[in-house]
Protein backbone atom coordinates (compact mmCIF):
# COMPACT_ATOMS: atom_id res chain seq x y z
CA UNK A 1 0.00 0.00 0.00
CA UNK A 2 3.00 2.15 0.68
CA UNK A 3 4.69 1.64 -2.68
CA UNK A 4 1.23 2.27 -4.36
CA UNK A 5 0.87 5.54 -2.69
CA UNK A 6 4.34 6.60 -3.54
CA UNK A 7 4.07 5.72 -7.20
CA UNK A 8 0.54 7.90 -7.05
CA UNK A 9 2.87 10.59 -5.58
CA UNK A 10 5.56 10.22 -7.89
CA UNK A 11 2.81 10.55 -11.21
CA UNK A 12 1.20 13.83 -9.70
CA UNK A 13 4.31 15.17 -9.08
CA UNK A 14 5.26 14.14 -12.79
CA UNK A 15 2.24 15.68 -14.57
CA UNK A 16 2.73 18.87 -12.66
CA UNK A 17 6.37 19.11 -13.58
CA UNK A 18 5.21 18.31 -17.60
CA UNK A 19 3.15 21.20 -16.75
CA UNK A 20 6.24 23.89 -15.98
CA UNK A 21 8.36 22.19 -18.22
CA UNK A 22 5.49 22.76 -21.78
CA UNK A 23 5.08 26.82 -20.14
CA UNK A 24 9.28 26.92 -19.89
CA UNK A 25 9.37 25.20 -23.42
CA UNK A 26 6.94 27.30 -24.78
CA UNK A 27 8.63 30.80 -24.06
CA UNK A 28 11.80 29.52 -24.90
CA UNK A 29 11.10 28.59 -28.41
CA UNK A 30 9.47 32.20 -28.29
CA UNK A 31 12.56 33.82 -27.14
CA UNK A 32 14.62 34.74 -30.66
CA UNK A 33 12.46 37.64 -32.27
CA UNK A 34 10.03 36.83 -35.24
CA UNK A 35 8.95 33.70 -35.93
CA UNK A 36 8.88 30.97 -39.65
CA UNK A 37 5.96 33.00 -41.11
CA UNK A 38 7.46 36.61 -39.42
CA UNK A 39 10.74 36.16 -41.53
CA UNK A 40 8.72 34.44 -44.76
CA UNK A 41 6.32 36.99 -44.83
CA UNK A 42 9.13 39.64 -44.89
CA UNK A 43 10.66 37.65 -47.36
CA UNK A 44 7.68 37.59 -49.58
CA UNK A 45 7.21 41.19 -49.30
CA UNK A 46 10.85 42.05 -50.29
CA UNK A 47 11.01 39.82 -53.19
CA UNK A 48 6.90 41.30 -54.08
CA UNK A 49 4.90 38.16 -54.00
CA UNK A 50 1.33 39.30 -52.59
CA UNK A 51 0.09 36.29 -53.01
CA UNK A 52 2.64 33.99 -50.69
CA UNK A 53 2.38 36.97 -48.09
CA UNK A 54 -1.81 36.84 -48.30
CA UNK A 55 -1.33 32.89 -47.26
CA UNK A 56 1.47 33.30 -44.65
CA UNK A 57 -0.76 36.05 -42.80
CA UNK A 58 -3.28 33.70 -42.87
CA UNK A 59 -1.33 30.93 -41.32
CA UNK A 60 -0.63 33.32 -38.69
CA UNK A 61 -4.49 33.80 -38.07
CA UNK A 62 -5.37 30.31 -38.78
CA UNK A 63 -2.75 29.20 -35.83
CA UNK A 64 -3.30 32.10 -33.70
CA UNK A 65 0.25 33.58 -33.70
CA UNK A 66 -1.09 36.91 -33.71
CA UNK A 67 -2.36 36.66 -30.38
CA UNK A 68 -0.72 37.23 -26.87
CA UNK A 69 2.38 34.46 -25.98
CA UNK A 70 -0.12 33.35 -23.16
CA UNK A 71 -2.69 33.08 -25.36
CA UNK A 72 -0.85 31.07 -27.93
CA UNK A 73 0.39 28.37 -24.81
CA UNK A 74 -3.26 27.48 -24.05
CA UNK A 75 -4.31 27.10 -27.55
CA UNK A 76 -1.22 25.17 -28.08
CA UNK A 77 -1.99 23.00 -25.05
CA UNK A 78 -5.84 22.96 -25.56
CA UNK A 79 -7.52 24.24 -22.57
CA UNK A 80 -8.29 27.50 -24.60
CA UNK A 81 -10.54 27.30 -27.66
CA UNK A 82 -8.54 29.09 -30.64
CA UNK A 83 -9.74 29.65 -34.26
CA UNK A 84 -10.73 25.95 -34.58
CA UNK A 85 -12.16 25.38 -31.58
CA UNK A 86 -10.74 23.20 -29.04
CA UNK A 87 -7.63 21.77 -30.65
CA UNK A 88 -4.46 21.14 -29.22
CA UNK A 89 -1.90 18.65 -27.48
CA UNK A 90 -4.59 17.20 -24.84
CA UNK A 91 -6.88 16.85 -27.96
CA UNK A 92 -4.20 15.16 -30.00
CA UNK A 93 -3.79 18.27 -32.21
CA UNK A 94 0.12 18.65 -32.15
CA UNK A 95 -0.26 21.60 -34.83
CA UNK A 96 1.39 22.54 -38.10
CA UNK A 97 4.97 22.28 -39.38
CA UNK A 98 5.55 25.26 -41.23
CA UNK A 99 8.55 23.90 -42.63
CA UNK A 100 7.41 20.93 -44.00
CA UNK A 101 4.35 22.07 -44.91
CA UNK A 102 1.91 19.06 -43.04
CA UNK A 103 0.75 17.97 -39.87
CA UNK A 104 3.30 17.64 -36.83
CA UNK A 105 1.83 14.46 -36.30
CA UNK A 106 2.70 13.15 -40.18
CA UNK A 107 6.28 14.70 -39.31
CA UNK A 108 6.88 12.46 -36.43
CA UNK A 109 4.42 9.67 -36.94
CA UNK A 110 6.64 6.52 -37.87
CA UNK A 111 9.83 8.86 -36.49
CA UNK A 112 8.50 8.94 -32.90
CA UNK A 113 8.78 4.87 -32.25
CA UNK A 114 11.69 4.51 -34.13
CA UNK A 115 13.28 6.99 -31.54
CA UNK A 116 12.10 5.10 -29.05
CA UNK A 117 13.27 1.64 -30.64
CA UNK A 118 16.53 2.87 -31.19
CA UNK A 119 17.27 4.24 -27.44
CA UNK A 120 15.52 1.36 -26.15
CA UNK A 121 18.45 -0.94 -27.78
CA UNK A 122 21.00 1.54 -26.64
CA UNK A 123 19.61 1.54 -23.13
CA UNK A 124 19.85 -2.67 -23.19
CA UNK A 125 23.43 -2.47 -24.43
CA UNK A 126 24.26 -0.06 -22.32
CA UNK A 127 23.60 -2.05 -19.24
CA UNK A 128 24.38 -5.60 -21.04
CA UNK A 129 27.80 -4.29 -21.52
CA UNK A 130 28.61 -2.00 -18.47
CA UNK A 131 27.05 -4.35 -15.83
CA UNK A 132 29.39 -7.83 -15.95
CA UNK A 133 31.95 -5.21 -17.45
CA UNK A 134 32.03 -2.93 -14.27
CA UNK A 135 31.41 -6.00 -12.05
CA UNK A 136 34.24 -7.88 -13.25
CA UNK A 137 36.59 -4.85 -12.93
CA UNK A 138 35.72 -4.28 -9.47
CA UNK A 139 36.24 -7.89 -8.47
CA UNK A 140 39.07 -8.17 -10.51
CA UNK A 141 40.82 -4.56 -9.57
CA UNK A 142 44.67 -4.08 -10.09
CA UNK A 143 44.80 -7.12 -12.87
CA UNK A 144 44.98 -7.39 -16.62
CA UNK A 145 41.04 -7.43 -16.53
CA UNK A 146 40.31 -4.49 -14.23
CA UNK A 147 43.60 -2.18 -17.08
CA UNK A 148 41.62 -3.73 -19.49
CA UNK A 149 38.20 -2.62 -18.94
CA UNK A 150 39.51 0.65 -17.89
CA UNK A 151 41.04 0.60 -21.51
CA UNK A 152 37.99 -0.22 -23.10
CA UNK A 153 36.03 2.54 -20.99
CA UNK A 154 38.62 4.96 -21.88
CA UNK A 155 38.35 4.23 -25.48
CA UNK A 156 34.49 3.95 -25.82
CA UNK A 157 34.04 7.82 -24.02
CA UNK A 158 36.98 9.50 -25.89
CA UNK A 159 35.76 8.30 -29.40
CA UNK A 160 33.01 10.90 -30.94
CA UNK A 161 30.27 9.35 -32.02
CA UNK A 162 30.08 10.31 -35.43
CA UNK A 163 33.57 9.55 -36.31
CA UNK A 164 32.50 6.01 -34.38
CA UNK A 165 29.68 5.91 -37.05
CA UNK A 166 31.92 6.36 -40.15
CA UNK A 167 33.76 3.74 -39.31
CA UNK A 168 31.27 1.03 -38.49
CA UNK A 169 29.79 2.45 -41.27
CA UNK A 170 32.47 1.69 -43.74
CA UNK A 171 34.15 -1.18 -42.40
CA UNK A 172 30.71 -3.00 -41.21
CA UNK A 173 29.73 -2.76 -44.94
CA UNK A 174 32.75 -4.34 -46.16
CA UNK A 175 33.75 -7.09 -43.83
CA UNK A 176 30.04 -7.96 -42.62
CA UNK A 177 27.51 -7.01 -44.82
CA UNK A 178 25.97 -4.40 -42.65
CA UNK A 179 23.25 -1.97 -44.07
CA UNK A 180 24.06 1.42 -44.81
CA UNK A 181 22.09 4.45 -43.50
CA UNK A 182 18.61 4.33 -42.57
CA UNK A 183 16.73 1.85 -39.64
CA UNK A 184 15.08 -0.04 -43.48
CA UNK A 185 15.79 -0.92 -46.46
CA UNK A 186 14.37 1.50 -48.73
CA UNK A 187 11.18 -1.12 -49.91
CA UNK A 188 9.91 -1.26 -45.93
CA UNK A 189 9.40 2.80 -45.73
CA UNK A 190 5.86 3.23 -45.56
CA UNK A 191 4.69 -0.34 -45.68
CA UNK A 192 2.54 -2.07 -42.77
CA UNK A 193 4.23 -4.15 -40.39
CA UNK A 194 5.82 -7.49 -41.57
CA UNK A 195 8.27 -10.42 -40.41
CA UNK A 196 10.27 -9.32 -43.51
CA UNK A 197 10.30 -5.39 -42.08
CA UNK A 198 11.05 -6.59 -38.29
CA UNK A 199 13.95 -8.08 -39.61
CA UNK A 200 15.56 -5.34 -41.73
CA UNK A 201 14.70 -2.88 -38.80
CA UNK A 202 16.81 -5.38 -36.83
CA UNK A 203 19.38 -5.40 -38.99
CA UNK A 204 19.82 -1.74 -39.49
CA UNK A 205 20.04 -1.55 -35.97
CA UNK A 206 22.85 -3.01 -35.00
CA UNK A 207 25.21 -0.07 -36.18
CA UNK A 208 23.08 2.75 -34.62
CA UNK A 209 22.54 0.63 -31.36
CA UNK A 210 26.60 0.01 -30.99
CA UNK A 211 27.15 4.15 -31.78
CA UNK A 212 24.92 5.83 -29.43
CA UNK A 213 25.39 3.05 -26.75
CA UNK A 214 28.70 3.06 -26.62
CA UNK A 215 29.65 6.35 -24.60
CA UNK A 216 27.00 5.77 -22.42
CA UNK A 217 28.16 2.13 -21.25
CA UNK A 218 31.53 3.44 -20.99
CA UNK A 219 30.91 6.09 -18.32
CA UNK A 220 28.40 3.73 -16.87
CA UNK A 221 30.80 1.07 -16.51
CA UNK A 222 33.37 3.24 -14.64
CA UNK A 223 30.95 4.41 -12.30
CA UNK A 224 29.85 0.96 -11.12
CA UNK A 225 33.20 -0.17 -11.15
CA UNK A 226 33.90 2.74 -8.74
CA UNK A 227 31.12 2.15 -6.39
CA UNK A 228 31.48 -1.34 -6.20
CA UNK A 229 35.16 -0.96 -4.89
CA UNK A 230 34.17 1.73 -2.29
CA UNK A 231 31.21 -0.95 -0.72
CA UNK A 232 34.29 -3.56 -1.33
CA UNK A 233 36.52 -1.81 1.20
CA UNK A 234 34.05 -1.55 3.91
CA UNK A 235 33.64 -3.50 7.61
CA UNK A 236 30.66 -5.48 6.48
CA UNK A 237 32.05 -6.95 3.49
CA UNK A 238 35.33 -7.81 5.42
CA UNK A 239 33.45 -9.03 8.36
CA UNK A 240 31.32 -11.35 5.97
CA UNK A 241 34.47 -13.21 4.25
CA UNK A 242 35.99 -13.90 8.19
CA UNK A 243 32.64 -15.82 8.30
CA UNK A 244 33.56 -17.77 5.51
CA UNK A 245 30.46 -16.53 3.36
CA UNK A 246 31.49 -17.45 -0.51
CA UNK A 247 32.71 -14.83 -2.29
CA UNK A 248 30.02 -14.60 -5.55
CA UNK A 249 27.52 -15.10 -2.86
CA UNK A 250 29.19 -11.80 -0.79
CA UNK A 251 29.56 -9.56 -4.01
CA UNK A 252 26.34 -9.97 -5.24
CA UNK A 253 24.06 -10.40 -1.69
CA UNK A 254 25.69 -7.24 -0.30
CA UNK A 255 27.90 -5.16 -2.30
CA UNK A 256 26.60 -5.24 -5.74
CA UNK A 257 23.07 -4.65 -4.55
CA UNK A 258 24.87 -0.93 -2.20
CA UNK A 259 26.61 -0.67 -5.55
CA UNK A 260 23.38 -0.81 -7.79
CA UNK A 261 21.44 2.49 -5.79
CA UNK A 262 23.67 5.46 -8.11
CA UNK A 263 23.47 3.16 -10.93
CA UNK A 264 19.52 2.51 -11.21
CA UNK A 265 19.22 6.47 -10.63
CA UNK A 266 20.62 7.04 -13.72
CA UNK A 267 17.86 5.63 -15.73
CA UNK A 268 15.91 8.97 -15.48
CA UNK A 269 19.31 10.64 -17.40
CA UNK A 270 20.14 8.11 -19.42
CA UNK A 271 17.59 7.90 -22.40
CA UNK A 272 16.91 11.78 -22.61
CA UNK A 273 20.21 11.96 -23.09
CA UNK A 274 20.92 9.74 -25.49
CA UNK A 275 17.63 10.90 -27.47
CA UNK A 276 19.51 14.27 -27.43
CA UNK A 277 22.84 13.10 -28.12
CA UNK A 278 21.96 11.02 -30.92
CA UNK A 279 20.80 13.67 -33.33
CA UNK A 280 24.09 14.30 -34.59
CA UNK A 281 24.21 10.79 -35.00
CA UNK A 282 20.91 10.65 -36.87
CA UNK A 283 22.17 13.02 -39.51
CA UNK A 284 25.41 11.20 -39.95
CA UNK A 285 23.86 7.85 -40.11
CA UNK A 286 20.38 9.53 -41.98
CA UNK A 287 18.15 7.43 -39.31
CA UNK A 288 14.48 8.27 -39.72
CA UNK A 289 14.65 9.67 -35.83
CA UNK A 290 13.17 13.01 -34.42
CA UNK A 291 16.47 14.44 -34.18
CA UNK A 292 17.44 15.22 -37.78
CA UNK A 293 13.54 16.83 -37.44
CA UNK A 294 14.50 18.59 -34.23
CA UNK A 295 17.42 20.38 -35.67
CA UNK A 296 15.75 21.73 -38.99
CA UNK A 297 12.70 23.44 -36.46
CA UNK A 298 15.06 24.98 -34.08
CA UNK A 299 16.99 26.35 -37.37
CA UNK A 300 14.09 27.53 -38.76
CA UNK A 301 11.81 28.89 -36.08
CA UNK A 302 9.24 25.99 -37.06
CA UNK A 303 7.61 26.17 -33.39
CA UNK A 304 5.41 23.70 -33.51
CA UNK A 305 7.27 20.88 -34.69
CA UNK A 306 10.39 21.97 -31.89
CA UNK A 307 7.99 22.60 -29.17
CA UNK A 308 5.89 18.53 -30.03
CA UNK A 309 10.01 17.15 -29.78
CA UNK A 310 11.13 18.71 -27.08
CA UNK A 311 7.89 18.09 -24.98
CA UNK A 312 8.50 14.38 -26.21
CA UNK A 313 12.15 14.53 -24.43
CA UNK A 314 10.90 16.38 -21.55
CA UNK A 315 8.27 13.16 -21.48
CA UNK A 316 10.93 10.48 -21.52
CA UNK A 317 12.88 12.57 -18.83
CA UNK A 318 10.05 12.30 -16.53
CA UNK A 319 9.02 8.75 -16.82
CA UNK A 320 12.66 7.40 -16.59
CA UNK A 321 12.78 9.38 -13.68
CA UNK A 322 9.78 8.07 -11.80
CA UNK A 323 11.10 4.43 -13.36
CA UNK A 324 14.11 5.48 -11.74
CA UNK A 325 12.62 6.53 -8.59
CA UNK A 326 9.87 3.55 -8.23
CA UNK A 327 13.47 0.90 -8.76
CA UNK A 328 14.70 3.02 -5.92
CA UNK A 329 12.25 2.53 -3.84
CA UNK A 330 12.01 -1.27 -4.19
CA UNK A 331 15.94 -1.53 -3.99
CA UNK A 332 16.11 0.62 -1.29
CA UNK A 333 13.88 0.88 2.11
CA UNK A 334 15.96 3.20 3.54
CA UNK A 335 15.10 5.64 1.04
CA UNK A 336 11.23 5.09 1.59
CA UNK A 337 11.76 5.75 5.37
CA UNK A 338 13.49 8.73 4.72
CA UNK A 339 10.99 9.84 2.67
CA UNK A 340 8.14 9.45 4.97
CA UNK A 341 10.99 11.36 7.83
CA UNK A 342 10.98 14.07 5.31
Amino acid sequence: MMFIRYAAYRLLTMILTLIVVSILIFIIINLPPGDYLSNQIAELRATGQAEGVAKAEFLRTEYALDRPLWEQYLIWVGVAPGPQGFSGLLQGDFGWSFEFDAPVADIVGDALWLTVLVNLAAVLFVYMVALPLGVLAAARSATWVDYTTAFIGYLGLATPNFLLALMLFYYGNKYLGLPIGGLMAPEFEGEPMSLAKVQSVLVHLIVPTFVIGTSGAAAMMQRLRANMLDELSKPYVETGMAKGLAPSKLLTKYPLRMAFNPFVADIGNLLPAMVSGSVLVSVVLGLQTIGPALLTALKSQDQFLAAFVLMFVALLTLIGTMVSDLLLVLLDPRIRYGAREG
